[in-house]
């Protein structure tokens, strides 16, 4: 018999009821998989489960985006990596939607279990892993900044509350250098974008024909900081998309490096979540593939082979 593993953090998005577990461990029961489940209490756990696993046929991660980024990076850490998927139930579950996965977990399931298995780029910064995004500068903190209590609440729309926050406080521009593949730039910018998705923080399509297997990251620099400019480029990017916007300059590169010319005290996050760890210097790309199992709605979409 298959066996699976369900990683599950029920704290994510309005929280996990019992009753949709058990519909999951029934489906997947009839499936052929003999089921376990571990729960996640804190940070790092379930990056700790995964790791600790002896054998698994299939690890499911039930969560929000934070909960699979620490499952992947677990996983990398395996000396005998296994085949994961995602359920998800965050709060704006970019992964998931990005995938075609919708709000209805039981659904999800059946969708992914008859999905294909396709090998997914991961990309690093400093040689953390990130599934989906790295992100640096304004509005950034945005996704760690709001209480899990606010988001429990009012769900996505606790995001746009502190976004609005934010849009009013003073944006900081930072001097810094970067690297593109080999080709050197200056220049002063109040946000970092550097990720392998088409959906991010809820807005679809912020990059077109992304493929999550190029081996490529899709990278943004912005040197916006005036309100009324900030304003015109939020219209500008949901109406003709990011590549229309005065002030942005967008690459692919299978590595980016980046180094401040002063010390940051700023955070980036990292798949939604605060990394904490400060550099001056940073080193951003793509090397590692794990397999996924994956749903086929949107495969030919994202994906070359």
């Amino acid at each position: 018999m298959k066996t699976c593993v369900l990683i599950c953090n029920k704290e994510s998005g309005f929280g996990i009821k019992d009753k949709e577990l058990d519909k999951i461990k029934q489906i997947l029961v009839s499936k052929g998989y003999s089921v376990s489940l571990a729960f996640t209490s804190g940070t790092d756990d379930a990056s700790k489960i995964i790791k600790g696993i002896d054998h698994a046929d299939l690890v499911l991660s039930i969560g929000g985006d934070g909960t699979f980024n620490e499952i992947v990076r677990g996983n990398l850490e395996r000396k005998e990596r296994l085949l994961i998927s995602h359920i998800p139930c965050g709060t704006t579950n970019d992964i998931g939607n990005m995938l075609g996965l919708g709000k209805n977990m039981v659904k999800n399931v059946m969708e992914i279990l008859d999905g294909e298995v396709k090998a997914v780029d991961i990309g690093s910064i400093n040689d953390e892993a990130f599934v989906y995004v790295a992100g640096f500068g304004k509005f950034i903190n945005v996704p760690y900044a709001t209480s899990r209590k606010l988001k429990k609440k009012f769900g996505y729309l606790a995001y746009l509350i502190n976004g609005i926050k934010e849009f009013f406080q003073v944006t900081r521009l930072y001097d810094m250098e970067y690297k593109i593949d080999d080709k050197e730039y200056r220049g002063l910018f109040s946000l970092v974008l550097i990720s392998n998705a088409n959906r991010i923080a809820g807005f679809n399509n912020i990059y077109k024909d992304v493929r999550l297997d190029d081996e490529k990251l899709e990278v943004i620099f912005c040197n916006i900081s005036r309100r009324k400019d900030l304003a015109k480029s939020l219209l500008i990017l949901m109406t003709k998309g990011i590549l229309a916007v005065p002030g942005i300059y967008c690459y692919k590169a299978k590595k980016i490096e980046i180094n401040f010319m002063e010390k940051v005290k700023t955070y980036w996050t990292i798949d939604g979540e605060k990394n904490h760890k400060l550099a001056k210097r940073y080193v951003i790309e793509t090397g590692e593939k794990m397999k996924m199992l994956l749903p086929k709605k949107n495969l030919d979409k994202l994906f070359i082979k």
